[in-house]
């Protein structure tokens, strides 16, 4: 054969004359070798010998920096919707701002304006619900209208009535006509200056030398549009406000000077010091990873603090109430927040966020009075002092106390720039107890248009990290929305014909029934996914606007010949299948009410002993916890669905938060608490660290990310 061609019979792969790099066998000896194996040859173990060198060389403390409280070169930053909750680790309280910031804006300014996250009646409607009924039952309620916002009020109210009845608490007959005709007569009072406490000291001249305002400041200006000053919320529930900015860089400019400026106004840090000083972020528990990168490098690149600690809400918050294991709740301004911890871990797939919070019941609120008839005509929810109006009658007015329910007259005072101060009459029955009831009723939230003009910070096909992420959709989630996902394939699978198999055994079949698990079975409990298909319907298989049906499982639901197989336990699931799903489960998941919520939660952290362990450890905390009988209301409802469901159930307990800590800072004070802990030095994250390792090194750090 001549030279230069190849041997068809010895070269039978055809790779000789390509350009392809065949690697060498590995050498046995490089297998067993240490390198990089033991703790003392990682990049952490290096930095923290590197420190110790540095420690020993530098002088010794000045008297002052030795007599410093514990924590008081710890700053605690915890960014949420409406406050920024700052301070010292070594502080008892935070420094709460408001997290809103007014630039100067070259005009034409932007006219502010407010996305109407409730349902509104008819214009011109008038409420057609009636108690009375021709059987004399007081606790009737007669819906004559054909407005869809009726049949929404309709249910809310039924849910109430009914929970009076069992109370036997008396209703009061036409209480909505009398209310209103005192609200329609009723005229406001004029206060004086002199004699009004808490007058406002607006901005009514524009500021020469101000180009940027943040906080208290920036919400008395009297007429932002007018002084060219454009008024923006960074941070929308637990990402950022992509709604109402054109860029995110913008969106990270606004929160780093709110940060910076908060500092120095309010502590006297000072932009040069903050190499001496280290920082805990607290972040929601099911966070958007662009949200933790793009925050921490705010603070540790833009700002330059000398070292970071992320930590999550629900942890955070079982450290500061001393507690090791919890169902936390979160009612937040915008989003509500729950997940299980066992022994100071969150468990993943008991995580779980809806989309409705505390500006919701503001809101509703709104649309309550307004059908009977609000005394003050020009209220506009899009102004900020008129949207603090609906926030002091929310804070003083609402309650979850059926016992509370009577024909009241309430007072509210409103304080408008240039205006005096005129002081209102107001008669409610009980829209007191409708308006956060909403969260248990989330009939008349309208989720679909909360989502428009929201966006996420980076192109999904756009990453920084060498490993991909799956869809982050949690066990709690699927459970959540088993009724709304597509029916399985008529065509026998492996599983279904090993079940087949198994049938022809008669005894096998009831030992592999008994033996799962209740949290193991692909459909819900009968009870939760009734409540969950009227309500998180709305825009999936159910509308929302079709009355609430109890499925009895016994006569309407036929028993399947084929055996459920079990899905894997929470604790050891991925979940590969939610991009096949067929539906958007974060979405749908998040119109639940809050108690199924609580309680998917908790199934989906473990077994029957997981379900009651966290169910009788229900911690509440965010600003909306504060609302007369909501541990009540939560008790009650959480042990209606709980009893029939999980066997041995004892009483479902809402524990409260320790005395005199207002659960607004709970999750703030648990991570001034860790940060004051000598165990929290092995979790810093430096800026070469984060230099080097990017999200990488952080999540070394902080697993769970």
């Amino acid at each position: 054969m001549p030279r230069g061609i190849p041997n068809a019979k010895k070269d039978d792969s055809g790779m000789r004359y390509t350009s392809m790099h065949v690697p060498l066998a590995p050498n046995p000896k490089h297998v067993g070798t240490s390198y990089l194996k033991s703790e003392t040859q990682n990049i952490w173990s290096r930095n923290a010998a590197r420190k110790k060198e540095l420690v020993a060389e530098e002088i010794a403390p000045s008297p002052e920096q030795r007599w410093n409280r514990r924590g008081s070169h710890v700053i605690v930053i915890h960014p949420g919707s409406r406050f920024l909750r700052i301070g010292k680790a070594s502080d008892v309280t935070p420094a709460s701002i408001p997290n809103v910031i007014a630039r100067r804006h070259k005009p034409p300014v932007p006219v502010p304006t407010h996305v109407e996250g409730i349902s509104r009646p008819r214009k011109g409607q008038v409420p057609q619900l009636s108690s009375a009924s021709p059987d004399g039952d007081e606790y009737a309620v007669d819906i004559t209208s054909d407005d869809p916002f009726d049949a929404k009020m309709g249910s809310i109210i039924v849910s109430l009535r009914e929970r009076m009845r069992f109370y036997k608490l008396r209703v009061t007959c036409n209480a909505a006509k009398v209310a209103s005709t005192f609200n329609e007569q009723f005229k406001p009072e004029i206060i004086p200056e002199a004699n009004d406490p808490f007058l406002v000291d607006w901005i009514q001249d524009p500021l020469e030398d101000s180009e940027v305002l943040v906080g208290e400041q920036a919400l008395r200006l009297s007429d932002p549009q007018l002084l060219n000053y454009s008024v923006k919320w960074p941070i929308h529930g637990k990402n950022f406000n992509t709604r109402d900015y054109p860029s995110h860089q913008m969106i990270l400019d606004d929160i780093e000077t709110i940060i910076g400026t908060t500092l120095s106004e309010k502590f006297n840090v000072r932009r040069p010091d903050y190499k001496d000083y280290s920082v805990v972020l607290v972040i929601p528990d099911f966070h958007d990873r662009a949200y933790v990168r793009e925050f921490v490098n705010i603070l540790l690149v833009s700002l330059g603090f000398k070292q970071l600690c992320v930590q999550q809400e629900s942890l955070a918050a079982t450290y500061g109430a001393g507690i090791s294991s919890a169902c936390v709740v979160d009612i937040g301004a915008v989003n509500s927040s729950i997940a299980c911890v066992d022994e100071g871990l969150v468990i993943p797939d008991s995580r779980i966020t809806l989309n409705m919070g505390g500006n919701d019941i503001t809101e509703f609120l709104y649309v309550l009075l307004e059908r009977i008839s609000f005394p003050y005509r020009d209220i506009n929810l899009a102004r900020w002092y008129d949207w603090a109006v609906m926030e002091d009658l929310k804070a003083r007015l609402c309650t979850l106390a059926e016992g509370d329910v009577a024909l009241n007259l309430y007072d509210f005072v409103v304080r408008k720039p240039g205006r005096p101060t005129e002081k209102y009459g107001l008669r409610a029955y009980d829209e007191i107890i409708l308006a956060p009831m909403c969260i248990f009723e989330p009939r008349v939230i309208e989720f679909d248009r909360k989502h428009i003009g929201l966006r996420s910070i980076p192109h999904p096909d756009v990453t920084e990290e060498i490993i991909e992420h799956p869809v982050d959709v949690t066990q709690a989630m699927i459970i959540s929305t088993q009724h709304l996902l597509p029916p399985p394939s008529t065509a026998p699978t492996d599983t279904e014909a090993e079940a087949i198999a198994v049938l022809e055994n008669g005894g096998k079949q009831e030992q592999q029934e008994v033996s799962l698990p209740s949290t193991a079975h692909a459909t819900p409990p009968p009870a939760v996914e009734s409540s969950a298909q009227s309500t998180a319907g709305a825009s999936g298989g159910v509308p929302a606007d079709a009355p609430m049906e109890v499925i009895d499982v016994e006569s309407d639901v036929k028993p399947s010949p084929i055996p459920v197989a079990p899905q894997p336990q929470p604790s050891q699931s991925s979940v590969p299948v939610a991009p096949n799903l067929g539906i958007d489960v974060c979405f749908e998941a998040s119109k639940l009410p809050l108690d199924v919520a609580i309680f998917n939660s908790a199934r989906a952290s473990g077994g029957d002993d997981k379900i009651r362990k966290h169910l009788q450890a229900v911690l509440v905390i965010g600003g909306s916890a504060l609302i007369p009988g909501m541990a009540h209301a939560l008790e009650s409802r959480l042990q209606a669905i709980a009893t029939p469901l999980v066997p041995s159930m004892d009483k479902v307990q809402i524990i409260p938060p320790p005395k005199e800590v207002d659960p607004r800072v709970l999750a703030w004070k648990g991570a001034a608490v860790l940060g004051k802990m000598d165990s929290v030095a092995d979790i810093w994250l430096t800026p070469a660290d984060w230099d080097v390792l990017g999200m990488r090194g952080l999540r070394e750090r902080c697993f769970y990310l």
